[in-house]
């Protein structure tokens, strides 16, 4: 049962980042709303209506045909629309930023639930249209389910406005650098507050009994409570040897066991973990890190030139990384005061050299960059870190960019001035 349940989950956190999830959501809703309408319109709930408000009511089926012809055509050509202005954010975002950012905007739910809503009201009005008959006197047309039609048209139209405002902020640089962090903060926030009380002792792995995943994909989500549970069945302990978020081969070694495990109790820990072939900030924070330094490489390649948009995304990285400081470089699980399960992290040391080593390539020879990138490794130094080698590393990383920097610098001026910055 709970396989099932796992399975399950698995299944909805993928097909709920897709574009097409709350559009279905919302166009089997209207159907059904139709369907419910045309039964109680033959229950008479447009003559009771009547009898109240008949001001209300369409008393004549060739206007109900006309209004409703006339609804339907707009919000089709409004959908299309729409779903244009849909494609050409993605397109923009991926040439100009990066490639990684599209499923963070295809799961944005405005977007898929305005297209849902003008689908939803779609196939509502095409029921109702077949529903009624031009001869139809006005005691006995659906006027109340055409009422509902024109409410659910002015609905989309509101939607229609908003879709605009929505995607004219979405497609900004800032918003979606904003967008990116503020998803990476609350995993880091969340992941700091498990690790209060830890242990950072955990056994020696190397002589432990090795087992492959036998399958492929980006280690997305585990149940840690069901894994904790095999371990004290078979009173073993486990290390799970790639980290969270990072891509799986199929052949190559995936946990450890430090007793000897069938290969049913495999496969019922291999079930407890989710493999995905997208990755998303929500469940993977080191992939905002990503995220945000591919925009800053790209604002400074020779095709975009934009070094704006590079400070910005060096002011996001450096909060980010201010936060990972806090957090310790172990994924140990304690159960019952004892260090059961432990999970591969991205070490701080590991995660700094990525975002640096691309940083480096394509920013060493701009003193402004340089100069914003020292005051990110200047101002991590004096916020606190869980681990003292967490200094180490970022002084590290100083010595080499100004290495690097100094060598492509073609004025002396700008290497006396990035000297002073350092010794003031």
């Amino acid at each position: 049962m709970k396989k099932l349940f796992i399975r399950i989950f698995d299944f909805f956190n993928t097909i709920e980042s897709k574009i097409a999830f709350y559009p279905t959501l919302f166009a089997i809703s209207g159907f059904f709303i139709a369907l419910l309408m045309i039964y109680l319109e033959q229950h008479g709930i447009s003559r009771d209506i009547m009898q109240v408000f008949p001001v209300l009511m369409v008393e004549d089926g060739d206007t109900a045909l006309t209004v409703l012809s006339a609804c339907l055509g707009g919000l089709i050509s409004l959908m299309v629309f729409s779903f244009s202005m849909v494609m050409l954010l993605l397109s923009q975002a991926s040439n100009n930023y990066s490639p990684r950012l599209l499923p963070g905007l295809i799961s944005d739910k405005h977007h898929q639930v305005i297209l849902g809503i003008y689908l939803a009201t779609i196939l509502y009005n095409i029921f109702i249209l077949f529903s009624v008959e031009p001869s139809e006197d006005k005691y006995t047309l659906p006027g109340f389910s055409v009422l509902l039609g024109i409410v659910f048209t002015i609905l989309c139209l509101v939607a229609f406005i908003y879709f605009i405002h929505n995607i004219s902020q979405s497609i900004q640089i800032n918003n979606i650098l904003d967008t990116i962090f503020e998803n990476a903060e609350r995993r880091l926030k969340k992941l700091i507050e498990s690790e209060e009380g830890q242990t950072k002792e955990f056994p020696q792995t190397s002589n432990w009994h090795e087992y492959k995943a036998g399958r492929s994909g980006y280690f997305q989500n585990i149940s840690i409570k069901n894994i904790l549970r095999i371990c004290d069945e078979k009173e073993t302990k486990i290390y799970i040897t790639i980290p969270k978020g990072l891509f799986v081969l199929n052949n190559a070694v995936f946990l450890k066991s430090e007793k000897e495990l069938d290969d049913n109790v495999v496969d019922s820990i291999i079930s407890n973990i989710s493999f995905a072939r997208g990755e998303l900030v929500e469940d993977n924070y080191v992939l905002a890190f990503k995220q945000i330094t591919e925009i800053a490489v790209k604002a400074m390649s020779p095709g975009i030139n934009d070094p704006g948009t590079a400070i910005n995304a060096i002011d996001y990285l450096t909060d980010l990384f201010a936060l990972r400081m806090q957090k310790n470089d172990n994924g140990i699980i304690i159960h019952e005061e004892n260090a059961i399960l432990k999970v591969a992290v991205v070490t701080f040391k590991e995660l700094m050299y990525n975002v640096m080593a691309s940083l480096r390539t394509y920013c060493k020879h701009d003193p402004v960059m340089v100069e914003k990138l020292l005051w990110m490794l200047v101002y991590l130094q004096k916020q606190p870190a869980a681990e003292d080698n967490y200094i180490t590393v970022i002084k590290g990383e100083m010595k080499t960019l100004l290495g690097q920097a100094k060598n492509s610098f073609d004025s002396e001026w700008d290497v006396s001035m990035i000297d002073k910055m350092i010794a003031g």
